[in-house]
């Protein structure tokens, strides 16, 4: 297995400098980046999403690209790194995703050593896949998505991306994508094997502010089994937005919605001390210190810095209890 394995670090090596050789576009100074990938909307909620699945390191930083309001990118096999930016920019300026994968591809010398994917704000996809790049290599088009794949360890990773994808329209569109990479890992995956994964997602519409640019933002880049180490920061996402839901319902006073988030939050990672603080903090502010109180015990107990930074909180009035009140916590 070493001995293959070293086989085909050669062959892709020789590949890579004969490219250099013989593309003005293509050299061996760009980084390649032989994975599977899925571009995707939901057409509910309109958000868009990438997830890719690599045996490459940080495969997140040089294949997935996305920006609200414009669409989503997967450049891979040999990858050339400015179809992201690039694609992202004439997507901006109106061009269809057929139209921009079209454009970049021809004018790119390295184009038979690619595999593109775009899909725009309105959920039209497109992919290429170019006639060199290492087999297993495909794609797949189909409504609000586009799946594809390169150096798998046979063909039927694709058509399983593809099939996984339709048949599971109701769930949210990063949980659908993660189990479409969890199936296309089951039917064999990349040949290499695997090492980092990378889930975006943003909204079709464009965001006021840069900064909300991304709806949710997860990567993997080093690990044993990327794909279920990704599903579990989805999990801890979803969480921590319940735990945000929790904190807005009280800013508009609705204490019951708020409990109900954070028990949402609380239920997903029981273990989660930060998640069970906050909710004991949200119940002493809203005259509920009974309630509070065998919480903050129970943190306490477990890590008693949580003590010391309950003394700290009255200062940036993040906690609006009595002096009295603050000894019975922190005197727990």
């Amino acid at each position: 297995m070493k001995c293959f394995v070293h086989k085909l670090f050669i062959i892709s090596s020789l590949l890579f400098l004969y490219v250099g050789l013989n593309a003005q576009t293509y050299s061996n100074k760009e980084p390649f980046a032989h994975t599977f990938s899925i571009v995707a909307q939901d057409p509910v909620t309109g958000d868009l999403a990438v997830g890719v699945q690599s045996h490459w390191f940080s495969v997140g930083s040089i294949v997935s690209w996305a920006k609200s309001g414009v669409g989503v990118v997967a450049t891979q096999s040999f990858v050339n790194p400015a179809f992201g930016p690039d694609g992202l920019k004439l997507m901006s300026e109106g061009k269809t995703a057929e139209e921009t994968v079209k454009i970049l591809i021809t004018a790119d010398e390295g184009r038979d050593f690619r595999q593109l994917a775009m899909l725009d704000a309105s959920g039209n996809a497109h992919s290429f896949t170019g006639e060199k790049c290492v087999a297993s290599a495909q794609n797949i088009i189909g409504e609000n998505y586009s799946v594809q794949a390169n150096m798998m360890l046979n063909d039927n990773v694709v058509p399983v991306m593809a099939k996984t994808f339709e048949e599971n329209p109701d769930l949210p569109i990063a949980e659908r994508v993660v189990k479409v990479m969890l199936a296309a890992q089951k039917a064999g995956g990349d040949i290499r094997g695997r090492q980092s994964a990378v889930l975006l997602v943003v909204s079709n519409k464009p965001v006021e502010y840069e900064w909300m640019d991304k709806k949710i933002d997860l990567r993997v880049d080093d690990h044993s089994d990327p794909l279920p180490e990704l599903e579990r920061l989805l999990k801890v996402h979803r969480a921590y937005e319940h735990m945000n839901n929790g904190d807005l319902a009280i800013e508009h006073g609705d204490m019951d919605l708020a409990l109900e988030e954070y028990g949402a939050a609380e239920q997903m990672f029981p273990a989660n001390l930060e998640m069970k603080y906050w909710k004991a903090v949200a119940l002493a502010n809203n005259g509920r210190l009974k309630e509070a109180l065998p919480i903050f015990k129970y943190v306490f107990d477990l890590d008693e810095n949580w003590i010391e930074l309950t003394k700290r909180l009255p200062a940036s009035g993040l906690i609006n209890v009595s002096k009295e009140d603050l000894e019975i916590i922190i005197n727990l």
